[in-house]
C-alpha cells in the first residue's frame, strides 16, 4: 500500500478543496497587482508546463473532432478562469465561489424532474439572493460587475464539465487536461501579454504557486480519491467550497461576511449536497462531472 493509500479518500478530497480555495486566495493578492489577465496567464504558464511534463501527451493519432472537442474545452477553462479571477478585484472570494457555483448546480439540476433537485435550486436561488445583499442594500451599491464575472464563470465551469466528460471519452485522461490548458494559456495570452511588464520575481513565484494549488496539487489528490469513493460522496465533499473559500478569504484576505451572506451561502451549499450528492451514472473513460479546475 502506497503512502497515499493508507489517507482516506474523503481526507485526499478536502485536502483538494482546501488546495483550490487558498490558491483562489492567493490569486486574490496577485490580481490587484497584475489584473486578473496576466495572473491567469501566469498561472495556466506553469501548470501547462508542470502538466505538459506529467503526462506527456501524445499529439498524433486523434481526429478533427477530438480536437475540435479540446479546443472547446481549452476555451472553456481559459474563459473560466478569467472571469472568476476579475470578480475577485469587485467580490469577497467566498461570495464569487458561491456566484460560480450556481453553474456546475444547474447543469447537474438540468432536466432532472425529482422534486429534490427543483427544491434545491429554490433553495439555492435564496441563497444567492442573500449572498448578493439585495435584501439590504440600493440596488446601485451592489457589485453588478463582480456578480456578472462571477456568473459567467459558473457559465464557463459548466461548459467545462461537458467538455470535460467529452474530451475524457476521446484523450487519455491527463493529455486531455494538459492539452486544454496549453489551449487555456494561448487563449488569454493577448490580453495576459498587456501586463506582462508589470510582472516580478515575486509574481512569477505567486503564479508558480497558483498552479500547484489550483491545478496540479487538487488534481493529483481527486484524481487519487476517486479510485476509491463514489461520485457520490464526492459532489458533497466537493459541495464544501463555498464554506472553505470564506475561510480562506477570512484567514488570508481578512474578508469577513455578513450574517445574510453566510446564511445564503449555507443554503447554496446543501443545495448543492442535495444535487451534486444524487447517484448518478457515469460512462466509461469519462472525468468526473465535478472534476477540479474550477475557476478558484
Amino acid at each position: 500500500m502506497s503512502r497515499a493509500d493508507a489517507v482516506p479518500a474523503p481526507l485526499l478530497v478536502l485536502g483538494g478543496v482546501l488546495s483550490v480555495q487558498f490558491g483562489g486566495a492567493l490569486a486574490a493578492t496577485l490580481v490587484p497587482e497584475v489584473g486578473a489577465s496576466t495572473s491567469v496567464l501566469l498561472r495556466l504558464v506553469f501548470a501547462a508546463a508542470i502538466m505538459l511534463v506529467l503526462a506527456r501527451p501524445r499529439l498524433l493519432g486523434h481526429s478533427p473532432a477530438a480536437w475540435r472537442t479540446v479546443l472547446l474545452f481549452g476555451v472553456a477553462l481559459g474563459g473560466m478562469n478569467w472571469a472568476f479571477y476579475a470578480s475577485l478585484a469587485y467580490l469577497p472570494i467566498g461570495v464569487a465561489v458561491t456566484f460560480e457555483f450556481v453553474g456546475p448546480l444547474l447543469l447537474a439540476a438540468a432536466g432532472s424532474r425529482r422534486v429534490r433537485d427543483l427544491g434545491a435550486v429554490a433553495v439555492a436561488a435564496v441563497g444567492v439572493v442573500l449572498v448578493s445583499e439585495v435584501t439590504h442594500l440600493p440596488l446601485s451599491e451592489l457589485s453588478w460587475r463582480g456578480i456578472g464575472l462571477a456568473l459567467l464563470a459558473g457559465a464557463f465551469w459548466a461548459a467545462y464539465i461537458v467538455c470535460s466528460s467529452r474530451t475524457g471519452a476521446v484523450f487519455d485522461r491527463l493529455d486531455g487536461l494538459s492539452l486544454a490548458m496549453v489551449v487555456a494559456m494561448v487563449v488569454v495570452l493577448p490580453a495576459g501579454a498587456l501586463g506582462w511588464h508589470t510582472v516580478t520575481a515575486e509574481h512569477l513565484l505567486k503564479g508558480l504557486g497558483l498552479a500547484l494549488l489550483s491545478s496540479v496539487l487538487p488534481y493529483s489528490l481527486e484524481l487519487l480519491a476517486l479510485r476509491r469513493m463514489s461520485a457520490t460522496v464526492f459532489g458533497i465533499l466537493l459541495s464544501l467550497e463555498p464554506a472553505v473559500a470564506a475561510l480562506a478569504g477570512l484567514v488570508v484576505l481578512g474578508q469577513i461576511l455578513s450574517g445574510p451572506q453566510l446564511v445564503g451561502m449555507s443554503l447554496v451549499v446543501v443545495a448543492s449536497v442535495l444535487v451534486l450528492g444524487r447517484p448518478r451514472e457515469r460512462s466509461e473513460g469519462e472525468t468526473p462531472a465535478h472534476l477540479t479546475e474550477t475557476g478558484a
